[in-house]
């Protein structure tokens, strides 16, 4: 099995964000993570009209491999609607700094085209115990 390309990743985001439940804001967004061992999770945002309670599409495919027992992520792509590459929100960084600060985040629009960092560079004084 070869590795999934940066490319295939945030398409997965791209169609992720397809799912998004967002008539709030309107503003769409999907994620998919990279495992270490090469599966992909993918999540949207949801809201709710008690605005406190919506989530992002982040802490969605990351809690969703979290309960399939993986903790090991190499990349998070991160895709929504527009020509702006989307940055994950201090509350996304934090909870994947949980699981290590060396994860690739890939930003997309919606074109597909990126920028690429580490979580380390984004969050750089990400708060950790262990």
């Amino acid at each position: 099995m070869s590795p999934m390309s940066d490319k295939a990743l945030i398409e997965a985001a791209l169609n992720a964000r397809e799912q998004a439940y967002a008539p709030y804001s309107r503003f769409r967004v999907g994620a998919a993570l990279l495992t270490a061992d090469d599966k992909v999770y993918t999540g949207c945002n949801v809201e709710n009209a008690s605005f406190s309670m919506t989530i992002c599409a982040e802490r969605v495919a990351v809690f969703k491999a979290v309960s399939d027992g993986k903790f090991d992520f190499k990349t998070i792509a991160v895709a929504a609607d527009g020509e702006h590459f989307c940055r994950p929100c201090g509350a996304c960084l934090q909870v994947l700094a949980e699981f290590g600060l060396d994860t690739r985040v890939l930003m997309a629009n919606e074109k597909g085209l990126f920028e690429e960092r580490t979580l380390a560079e984004l969050l750089p004084a990400a708060f950790q115990l262990i």
